[in-house]
């Protein structure tokens, strides 16, 4: 039967708290609900840059349309200004003029045609460079909310890593010079049971299982020498006796 000190149980209850607690400070570390969110948000980040992306390459396409437009309006012009030029200078014979006033109806025609091209791409170009302004602004918006988040993740990191670097120290000062054979039971157990490998036995009662002892198991339990270390026949837990109330 493994045994112990009486004082050695007594004090791994304390050990057991402490890891209890660092147990709990390691899970709020890791499930701090600013992280969800701003696991939420770069995901709807990630959306809004291929938004942004999408409507950049649409404003960069829809800027090589006016440019086009723009230069077959300018041949156009030019070539009307030439045509106007030469008509209005009387140069050229009747059949000459009169072709080059048809060819001036049509340059106008084309040009009106043109125009209304470069038009309507520009106003197209409008509503695509404010597609893109409203991204960029989202974009904006929900990274200046991601980085608020993370500072305020980063100062909670840094709270429960300073809880957990004291709960260490205690539980190096608590676990100091304890019987080796019970911390190494006692290591085993809370591995496999949760994170709680003993408890104390109040009132009958295993406090790491919440079970009732049946009064057999009691009686079997108070017969053993103070220093024996005994454990719950119903969880298997180290049972602490004398810990108090």
């Amino acid at each position: 039967m493994p045994s112990a000190p009486v004082t050695d149980q007594i004090r791994l209850l304390e050990v057991q708290d402490l890891d209890l607690r660092t147990q709990q400070a390691r899970h709020r570390r890791d499930h701090l609900p600013v992280v969800e969110q701003i696991a939420e948000l770069r995901a709807r980040l990630t959306d809004l840059d291929e938004e942004r992306v999408a409507r950049s390459t649409e404003v960069s396409d829809i800027k090589r349309e006016v440019a086009k437009a723009e230069d077959d309006v300018e041949v156009v012009r030019s070539r009307a200004a030439r045509d106007t030029a030469r008509l209005e200078s009387g140069q050229g014979t009747p059949k000459d003029l009169q072709a080059l006033a048809s060819e001036l109806e049509v340059l106008k025609r084309r040009q009106s045609a043109l125009e209304d091209v470069e038009l309507e791409a520009m106003d197209r170009l409008e509503t695509a460079e404010a597609a893109l302004a409203s991204a960029k602004e989202q974009v904006e918006a929900i990274q200046a909310q991601v980085t608020a988040l993370e500072s305020e993740r980063d100062q909670a990191w840094e709270e429960i890593d300073a809880e957990l670097v004291e709960l260490a120290a205690q539980r190096t000062s608590a676990a100091f010079n304890l019987d080796a054979d019970m911390m190494a039971l006692y290591e085993k157990l809370r591995a496999s049971h949760g994170g709680i490998g003993a408890a104390a036995l109040q009132h009958g009662e295993c406090l790491g299982c919440r079970m009732k002892l049946n009064p057999a198991d009691l009686r079997d339990i108070e017969g053993r020498p103070d220093d024996a270390v005994v454990r719950c026949e119903e969880c298997g837990r180290i049972l602490v006796r004398g810990a108090g109330a």
